[in-house]
């Protein structure tokens, strides 16, 4: 049996019914944490939420109350360096990445060890480097899903004031010449929820704070050349390279109206190379759209729902 692994619950966001976190290894032997959660009856089909950069389990209870009432098991996890999976710098605030196949590895081991706990059809849910990450995955060939739904995904990164290129060009040499693990900037402490480009919904951003501010363990903090390096290399990946062209389930993208950490130039270029894409645009949202106050949210899942009806039609 696997070995179980905590789940962090506060008032605010108590731990869902239904639940259980377990511990696995993958590429190079990393231990990786999971949960998988369930519903009370009516099952539809299987959701694999994949967070964003420095984005733990616990984030996404609330998201994961929301498909549960919809009839779906849940499997979320934490990506290699963040969250309580094993962190990849010896000064776990950093975070950092070594290219992008080890995080492919890491997911398709994922759906292996939970194969027989998630009931088809499967769908993928992924916000900012999940969402990227989610569609590299398909493009690289991961079977499995019907269809694929994506919130504000990480396919293009402003890296001002350095041009995108540039940019490139410096993360990969420094990473090449073995400074990768170099902080990308030097950051001062967190805005105030007056001045964050996240949410406007001020008690989901204090949920959030707090959340981290209990279990320091889940906080992650400034990316790293070698991440910056892997960002740039995904996304061009999937601008450029010809996996997207073979990913023939349906995909939504859901993207931010003002939006301010990833490029939406990069999302419309990668729909447009998808041959069953649809584009969502949410006048008025800012990047955690699945953090964002209701009125934003129920766009978002007015467009899961019609996704999910294509393939996972309730009862």
């Amino acid at each position: 049996m696997a070995e179980p692994a905590p789940l962090h619950g506060t008032s605010a966001a108590p731990v869902p019914a239904g639940g259980r976190a377990e511990w696995f290894n993958g590429a190079g032997g990393v231990r990786l944490r999971a949960a998988l959660f369930t519903p009370d009856a009516g099952v539809r089909g299987a959701v694999i939420v994949s967070p964003g950069r420095s984005e733990p389990i616990e984030k996404y209870f609330e998201t994961i109350e929301t498909l549960t009432a919809r009839g779906f098991v849940v499997l979320v996890h934490d990506w290699r360096g963040q969250g309580l999976s094993q962190r990849l710098l010896a000064d776990r605030q950093l975070g950092h990445a070594r290219g992008y196949q080890d995080f492919l590895t890491d997911f398709a081991t994922l759906l292996g060890v939970f194969e027989a706990r998630l009931p088809k059809p499967w769908i993928a849910l992924g916000h900012s480097m999940g969402g990227c990450l989610t569609l590299l995955a398909l493009a690289s060939g991961q079977a499995g899903f019907s269809a694929a739904i994506v919130s504000a995904p990480m396919l293009g990164l402003d890296t001002a004031p350095l041009p995108n290129g540039l940019a490139g060009l410096l993360a990969g040499a420094l990473t090449a010449l073995g400074a990768g693990a170099g902080k990308v900037s030097r950051t001062s402490d967190a805005p105030g929820f007056e001045a964050n480009i996240l949410t406007h919904d001020r008690a989901r951003w204090e949920r959030n704070e707090a959340q981290v501010a209990l279990w320091p363990d889940l906080a992650l903090g400034d990316p790293t050349w070698g991440w910056l390096d892997f960002a740039l290399s995904a996304t061009r990946t999937l601008q450029t390279g010809p996996g997207p062209a073979r990913v023939a389930l349906p995909v939504t993208i859901v993207i931010a109206g003002e939006e301010r950490l990833v490029d939406n130039a990069g999302a419309r270029i990668v729909a447009a190379r998808l041959p069953n894409a649809r584009l969502v645009e949410i006048p008025g949202a800012f990047h955690e759209i699945l953090q964002e106050t209701d009125d934003v949210r129920a766009i978002f899942w007015r467009a899961f729902d019609d996704l999910a009806d294509q393939v996972a039609p309730p009862d």
